[in-house]
């Protein structure tokens, strides 16, 4: 069987692993100190979203102005207390389902990569034991645009050396989907975005990735 892909590209959070409580627990607590409401309604807007727009989204609720100084120190605060809030992250937060989907897409032959606009990946790849497995990993550290613009992928493809037509992304958020469509690329869905139809293929799983390529 001819393979229409040579490459697929992970988002992490919500596809590879699951950071959300972290990531809520961290905003909550920084918006609790500068007395601004945050719930998960809130929350939930900031899917996909990077750390200073989704602070933009927060300071919504604020009376008050900030100004660019402040704004960089409040996201430098909750990173802070994010980052501490990972260190509890261990290899058993990767499912066994997802470490036999990569391990299976290895055999296959497929290059693998991570485009996510998480600064954090580094440190979260490894408390979960995935340092040094993906063939490339593109994040928040160097990309200048978040999702839905498609840069995160398209340079993923590009330390690759594939061509976005030839990559195949693994997300769970519409705006991650977009991204990959305006990228050139194809997507399959998992979670929110397969609910939405968002994808080429809408799994319930990543571990259906198997069965379609």
């Amino acid at each position: 069987m001819v393979k229409q892909f040579d490459a697929i590209i992970f988002d992490l959070d919500g596809v590879i692993c699951y950071t959300d409580e972290y990531h809520y627990r961290a905003w909550k607590t920084l918006a609790d100190s500068i007395g601004v409401p945050f719930d998960r309604t809130i929350n939930n807007r900031l899917r996909g979203v990077s750390r200073m727009a989704s602070l933009d989204i927060i300071l919504e609720q604020s009376p008050c102005a900030f100004s660019q100084a402040e704004k960089d120190a409040l996201a430098a605060q909750k990173n802070e207390i994010y980052k501490q809030l990972l260190s509890e992250m261990t290899p058993e937060d990767l499912l066994a389902e997802v470490k036999e989907t990569l391990d299976g897409l290895r055999k296959k032959g497929y290059l693998l990569a991570i485009g996510s606009s998480s600064k954090n990946t580094p440190f979260i790849l490894q408390q979960i034991g995935l340092t040094g497995f993906f063939d490339a990993i593109c994040d928040g550290n160097n990309i200048t645009r978040s999702k839905p613009d498609p840069e995160v992928f398209l340079k993923a493809a590009q330390m690759l050396n594939a061509a976005p037509a030839r990559c195949l992304v693994v997300e769970d958020a519409v705006s991650g989907v977009q991204a990959a469509h305006d990228g050139g690329m194809k997507a399959a869905c998992v979670g929110d975005a397969s609910k939405e139809h968002a994808g080429d293929w809408n799994l319930t799983s990543v571990e259906e990735l198997l069965q379609i390529l």
